[in-house]
């Protein structure tokens, strides 16, 4: 009787579960599935990133300093699902070169998608130069400390205080982490007397000469701004200053209309695979195969839930790993019912071969979800973006599957499952079995 109510339970669960995932996709309910660009459409960047000065570890933490600060850059402006990676070169190329890959789903405004990157200033503090000829350039006149915009903490706007307390000039009040605060400090100290500037994008705002140590991790960057230029520097430097210099070197857009079509085309091909499997499994293992089917339902409604809560930006490698997931949903039942076979073979009783026919399939369908997993562990790790999503899609749907295909493909069986062998015609399981 217990087993007879889960099994209830667990059905009525999986009806709410399908009622859920329609009604919050439907008309624009609550979590809609997240598209990637293939899909919804939007703007492809490809920067290079300029660290041929740096140092292997100073490349690395500038990396990731330049996606982080550009996730915020992009977040600011309201992009959805925006996605910010790096891409480096291989150890084995002839020359190294760093990308930065930015997606930015639902931005079909090349020039907005730009603009939005493009206006992250670069920021870096370089020490008067001694040597540097008289006439020299603005920028050989200077040389670089290593003091960037990935050392910036936070930046505030100020006002210096002219006679009798009345405000002048707007000051941006810059505060470093603790890394940079002790950089800064050791640079005060080594270079009093000498010009340390500010440059913001390869220009000069401020050339102020060192007087003594500054500790504390705060500078003043002064260079004759407006008060909307000070606010706007502000903005951009509490949202991220570029660690390194970008450049732009490829753009992509895709349209909606493109989008649209694939993901319709992937659920035809979803829909298609699905009815052929349950077609196979209700022919070939009959009320097993049905229920089997109604295991391989609540997995999907299962598993489109998951990626509506996590959220899982679904993308049209992804749809091709759910799609491939219903096959590996419905395996670990063929074992199974195989090894129920040979039970009912012996001349077990139903309850019995059930029982038995589990515990002897799950140890190769452990193995083979594990192997599974691995592979999938191992193409998200090395793999691209499409490749990314691919390798999570179906990393999420083997492990949802050994859920629907073991516990709710048991339980059912146990409850309609007679007592007596006997009471079992051949027809019931199919395949010739008698029972």
């Amino acid at each position: 009787m217990i087993t007879r109510i889960l099994a209830a339970v667990v059905l009525a669960l999986g009806i709410s579960l399908s009622a859920f995932v329609f009604i919050s996709e439907k008309n624009g309910g609550p979590f809609p599935l997240s598209f990637g660009l293939d899909l919804a459409g939007g703007t492809h960047l490809i920067y290079k990133a300029d660290t041929s000065e740096l140092s292997e570890f100073e490349r690395k933490e500038s990396l990731i300093s330049l996606r982080e600060v550009i996730e915020r850059r992009t977040n600011l402006f309201g992009v959805a699902e925006p996605l910010v990676q790096v891409e480096e070169s291989s150890f084995v190329a002839e020359t190294r070169e760093d990308r930065l890959i930015v997606e930015l789903p639902g931005v079909t405004n090349l020039s907005e998608a730009v603009r939005i990157i493009g206006e992250t200033p670069l920021l870096d503090f370089r020490i008067e130069n001694p040597d540097a000829a008289f006439d020299a350039v603005e920028e050989d006149r200077y040389m670089s400390v290593g003091l960037t915009g990935r050392f910036i903490n936070s930046a505030e706007l100020t006002f210096a205080s002219g006679g009798g307390g009345i405000s002048n000039d707007p000051i941006v009040l810059v505060n470093f982490n603790n890394e940079g605060a002790d950089l800064f400090e050791e640079i005060t100290r080594d270079n009093v007397g000498k010009q340390l500037a500010i440059f913001l994008d390869g220009a000069v705002i401020s050339a102020p000469v060192v007087r003594e140590a500054i500790a504390g991790g705060t500078a003043q960057i002064s260079g004759g701004f407006t008060p909307e230029e000070a606010r706007d520097l502000v903005r951009d430097l509490n949202f991220g200053a570029l660690p390194v210099p970008i450049e732009l070197i490829s753009t992509q857009s895709i349209g909606p209309s493109l989008g649209k079509a694939i993901l319709q085309d992937g659920a035809i091909a979803g829909a298609f695979g699905l009815m052929l499997i349950m077609i196979f499994m209700i022919i070939w293992y009959r009320l097993p195969g049905v229920i089997a089917s109604v295991a391989l339902l609540f997995y999907i409604a299962l598993m489109l839930l998951v990626m509506k809560l996590v959220p899982v930006t679904l993308t049209a490698a992804g749809i091709a790993g759910l799609i491939l997931s219903f096959g590996m949903a419905v395996d670990a039942n063929v074992l199974i019912f195989e090894r129920m076979k040979e039970e009912l073979k012996a001349g077990k009783g139903v309850r019995d071969a059930v029982r038995e026919g589990f515990a002897r399939a799950w140890l190769p369908i452990r193995d083979g979800n594990i192997s599974s997993l691995i592979a999938a562990i191992i193409l998200f790790w090395f793999g691209t973006s499409i490749i990314e999503g691919f390798a999570l899609v179906f990393a999420l749907g083997v492990l949802l599957s050994m859920f629907s295909a073991i516990t709710v493909t048991r339980l059912v069986l146990l409850a309609i499952a007679p007592k007596e062998a006997g009471k079992v015609s051949r027809a019931l399981f199919g395949s010739g079995i008698k029972l």
